[in-house]
């Protein structure tokens, strides 16, 4: 999986709560400067990481259900879902290491 999935409303579930390994969603939006300077980090890590882990993202502006669901009020936030619960939440522009250390947790 060498790149970020986009995922939404309606494929959410699928993709995320029923994932077999670990899941790093980014909730995101296009007019956020440190959402954007994120992207090439979440690109890489998905591609260092392989098959072991999901990256996806969430366009928030596209999917307001999934903002309210999981009370999002700052961009970008990156929760790690692991078994179809959240394990970890962080807010903020974050380095590779800090979130491979978050997804291998």
């Amino acid at each position: 999986m060498s790149n970020l999935i986009e995922v939404n409303d309606s494929n959410f579930e699928a993709e995320v709560l029923q994932s077999p390994v670990p899941v790093l969603v980014d909730f995101f939006g296009e007019y956020c400067g440190p959402c954007r300077m994120l992207k090439p980090v979440l690109v890489a890590l998905a591609e260092s990481m392989g098959n072991s882990v999901k990256i996806v993202a969430v366009d928030v502006a596209a999917n307001e259900r999934l903002l309210n669901d999981y009370h999002i009020s700052a961009l970008p936030t990156l929760i790690v879902f692991r078994d179809g619960k959240e394990r970890d939440r962080m807010v903020g522009l974050k380095d590779m290491k800090y979130l491979k250390e978050a997804l291998e947790a």
